[in-house]
């Protein structure tokens, strides 16, 4: 109130603000949090899953052959499904695909299906809602597909996944959205999809270990890595290639192969394919130090992990 000389009130100052207005700002800079939130997710799984992008060496022509028949649908958003035994570098040749597409400046983001545990996996790669479940997040969590919308996921042994994850992963193919765990409402993704496997799908169709409509939506465009011992002439090139990163990594000089280790090389069967060529030049170069590596530090050399590129 405001008085006159007389002590008489002669006005009333108010003041007053528009909670419609103040209600917007709130709503907004609580999407910004949730936006930061799930940038955030995204840097921080991206920095977990990003190794070494390893370009493929080959000589041989089936191999070349694969190259060119990926080279021909990389620019697409056809979905890809990479098939081969275990070690031959199904891996690679997925991160070369992503390379040569639309997509390249974005994320390639890596889901190893069999990495998770079922229980998980729904949570894992579709997300949830805050409270979906006991110890889920208060504010909720994006899943793989919303982390990699508007660039490309690599599901890695997509033959390892649960048959209800299955028909998940049919209706992104099919509709491009995904539905969150504890919510109702669908979510619209913009994601290429590119699969490996070891596995003979169409064996575990007949098994009802995998969905028949779902590995026709998987076959926009499949191609088969050959294995090692059907590429002989890929066998030096690589342990050329391998030997050079195990100096750098373990710090080693040296300088090439011996004539009976060649040998050996090119008449191991390689059950491993390119990771155990990998792994055992590893072991063989830690054995040798310096100079050329010999049959015996191949023999001596244990094929086991010693870094975490993959193939």
């Amino acid at each position: 109130p405001v008085f006159d000389d007389k002590g008489r009130v002669c006005l009333v100052v108010t003041f007053v603000r528009d909670e419609t207005r103040l209600a917007e700002l709130n709503e907004q800079t609580g999407e910004q949090r949730k936006l930061i939130k799930e940038i955030n997710d995204k840097l921080a799984f991206v920095a977990q899953s990003q190794g070494r992008d390893l370009e493929p060496v080959f000589a041989s022509s089936a191999m070349q052959s694969v190259a060119m028949e990926l080279k021909r649908y990389a620019s697409t958003d056809a979905t890809v499904l990479i098939m081969g035994e275990t070690g031959v570098g199904k891996d690679v040749f997925a991160r070369l695909t992503h390379r040569w597409s639309r997509r390249k400046d974005k994320i390639l983001l890596k889901v190893d299906c069999g990495g998770i545990s079922e229980t998980l996996t729904e949570s894992e790669i579709f997300g949830y809602v805050p409270g979906a479940f006991t110890g889920a997040s208060s504010k909720g969590k994006p899943g793989y597909f919303e982390i990699a919308d508007g660039s490309t996921i690599f599901l890695d042994e997509v033959g390892e996944l649960p048959l209800s994850m299955q028909t998940r992963l049919l209706r992104v193919l099919q509709d491009n959205e995904i539905v969150r765990v504890g919510s109702s409402q669908p979510r619209k993704v913009d994601v290429r999809i590119i699969a490996a496997t070891n596995e003979d799908l169409e064996k575990a169709v007949h098994e009802k270990r995998f969905r028949q409509d779902l590995l026709y939506r998987l076959h926009d465009f499949d191609i088969t890595v050959p294995p090692l011992r059907d590429c002989q002439e890929d066998i030096m090139p690589l342990a050329e290639f391998f030997r050079e990163i195990a100096n750098n990594e373990l710090e080693c000089k040296v300088s090439g192969f011996s004539s009976e280790a060649r040998k050996a090389l090119l008449t191991h069967s390689w059950p491993g394919n390119v990771r155990e060529l990998r792994q055992k030049i590893m072991g063989a170069v830690l054995q040798a130090q310096t100079g050329l590596v010999t049959k015996e530090h191949l023999e001596l050399a244990v094929t086991k992990p010693t870094s975490p590129i993959s193939f």
